[in-house]
């Protein structure tokens, strides 16, 4: 079945070189949308190849024989920007699902890298997108809209398709995939040279090893028999073997006496430590994060037990609605670490972006601050970029070796490195880094980054921790996946790009300037979406950033009339949704 869409029209005008709403929602209309039927899920079509059972030996020669043709590749395709090649997208979210439950809105997340339909800037690159749901023809025609002014939009039109499992369930995109011969088979006739064409995903499990399989194409990302680098525990391992400082603590824990004799331990060998950090391994975003205070803690034999008895009610979750007991099941189900929480009077949380290709080349892409928040402090809400510059020696030399390690063991992928770092007392320009965690998978902070360059054609300076447009202008932003309040349900994405031209807050290319929205498909449901606010100055993107925050309620208000709900605490605390309010984020230096 192939369905068009026919979209309401802006009235909005442009300057030169720039694309109206118009322009966009017509380019979207002619994008087909694949959707594979309810009852082809699992018979294979005629002519079909016979695939490896997933896990067995066959099926990971086969993957290890895919894998092997992207070195070359990488050679004979990725530094030649007219060469012809295929990015098929699979922004699958195989994450624990007991998890994945606790973000909101998280089945929109896979609309998060629709900034790669940017790619079609490269004039003989054909994109591929898969998501779980059809993606609005309006929110397709914005990104198009923001393609250089010099591609031809029916050309790159031509090179895109966009499909659709047609299935909002839970399930990972990629098991969805798989569960659709037709869908599968699609996917293969739209490749025309598999030996030019790759996979990207936003995590590498098991999944998407079976679906590159499938499809008979590489994977761009890290083997999943690597994943267990990219845990909590095994994080916690590489740093060791790096060398690089990280908080004391416990890992590769399993079930609640495990969690009890750590918590005890830490304490014991550090007397003064004040709280402790928890950690599922597999969590993420911080939702598997809990907090426990050594507030009124005894000393000698008497901790653990004091541990034991103290544990349920001196816990603090940072997913909202979390329980003791549910949390106590979860750790002894998929286990984890317990580590030093760590104090200072100035403290950052910094995220550094590393790529290793897959000719084993290693490179710092770039170095966030994550802003956290909660009540616990520990939830992702988003970042700014680029990162403290005093801080960028330190962070780049511990990821440069942490990135060693992973190159040695094999890993090709890009990941982010998680640390705290506190500035030293009386030295302004010191800070001592803490590695936290490696996400060997795209994150928080992957978008708002790729966003960035495909729109810029930049590059970061790792000497520096600066980032200039191909133009020398320095870029700033600030960007999150968090704008969410309940009155945003009533715009919609038609209205909210919209009121960004009209308010001259739309991105612009010309100056390097602007809003960049995401997420836009999870407004109705979720009162939520996210966006990269992007300007020469770091004080101008944090202005920008409150200018939009602002935007969204005028027209909420506008929309919906006053409501009260803007003033409202929607801190996870309060119900699991983060408040926009611009004035919770840290000032700009």
């Amino acid at each position: 079945m192939i369905h068009h869409a026919t979209l309401g029209v802006a009235r909005l005008t442009s300057g030169p070189g720039e694309r109206t709403i118009q322009q966009q929602h017509r380019a979207a209309d002619q994008i087909m949308t694949v959707t594979a039927s309810p009852d082809c899920r699992t018979t294979p079509l005629p002519g079909q190849p016979l695939v490896a059972a997933p896990g067995s030996a066959d099926e990971l020669r086969a993957f290890a024989s895919l894998q092997a043709a992207l070195a070359p590749m990488y050679l004979r395709v990725f530094p030649y920007p007219a060469a012809p090649r295929t990015v098929v997208v699979i922004p699958s979210m195989s994450l624990d699902r007991e998890e994945l439950t606790k973000l909101v809105g998280a089945s929109h997340y896979e609309e998060r890298f629709l900034c790669l339909l940017l790619l079609l800037q490269l004039p003989a690159t054909r994109v591929v997108y898969v998501t779980s749901e059809p993606v609005a023809p309006a929110i397709v025609g914005y990104y198009l809209g923001l393609l250089h002014h010099d591609v031809d939009l029916a050309d790159a039109r031509s090179r895109l398709t966009m499909l659709a499992c047609h299935d909002a369930s839970a399930v990972p995109l990629s098991e969805k995939i798989l569960a659709r011969p037709a869908l599968l088979a699609r996917i293969r006739e739209l490749v025309d040279d598999p030996a030019a064409a790759h996979v990207t995903c936003f995590n590498a499990t098991a999944l998407e090893r079976t679906l590159a399989v499938h499809l008979g194409l590489p994977l761009y990302g890290c083997d999943p028999a690597l994943g267990h680098l990219g845990t909590k525990s095994g994080s916690r391992e590489v740093f060791r073997r790096a060398g690089v400082r990280m908080p004391p603590g416990y890992e590769h824990l399993r079930g609640e006496e495990d969690l009890i004799r750590a918590v005890a331990e830490l304490k014991r060998e550090h007397p003064s430590l004040r709280r402790a950090v928890i950690k599922l391994e597999e969590g993420f975003s911080g939702e598997g994060n809990a907090i426990f205070s050594y507030d009124g803690a005894p000393n000698g034999r008497g901790l653990e037990p004091w541990v034991r008895r103290a544990l349920p009610a001196r816990t603090s979750f940072v997913a909202a609605g979390e329980t003791w007991e549910n949390y106590r099941d979860e750790f002894a189900r998929m286990g984890g670490i317990v580590e030093a929480f760590i104090d200072g009077v100035e403290k950052r949380s910094p995220s550094v972006q590393c790529r290793i290709g897959p000719l084993g080349a290693t490179q710092i892409i770039s170095a966030h601050d994550q802003v956290l928040g909660g009540s616990t402090g520990q939830i992702y809400l988003g970042c700014t970029f680029p990162a403290e510059a005093s801080c960028c020696p330190g962070l780049h030399d511990a990821a440069q070796r942490v990135t060693a390690v992973l190159a040695a063991d094999g890993v090709v992928a890009r990941f982010g490195i998680d640390f705290v770092s506190v500035r030293v007392p009386n030295a302004p320009d010191t800070w001592d880094h803490f590695a936290i965690e490696i996400n060997l998978r795209k994150g928080g902070t992957t978008h708002p980054y790729l966003a960035l360059q495909l729109l810029t054609d930049g590059r970061y300076d790792a000497t520096t921790g600066l980032y200039h447009s191909a133009a020398g202008a320095p870029c700033h932003y600030v960007a999150s996946d968090n704008l969410c309040d309940p009155a945003f349900a009533s715009l919609t994405p038609t209205v909210v790009i919209a009121a960004a031209e009209r308010c001259g807050l739309a991105f612009d290319r010309a100056t390097a300037t602007g809003a960049v929205f995401h997420l836009l498909g999870a407004l109705s449901e979720f009162g939520k979406l996210g966006a990269v606010c992007i300007a020469p100055t770091r004080e101008r993107a944090h202005e920008l950033f409150a200018e939009v925050v602002a935007m969204l309620h005028r027209e909420a208000a506008r929309v919906d009339g006053p409501n009260e709900s803007v003033s409202l605490d929607l801190s996870p605390a309060a119900g699991g949704r983060i408040s926009p309010d611009a004035s919770s984020w840290p000032s700009p230096p």
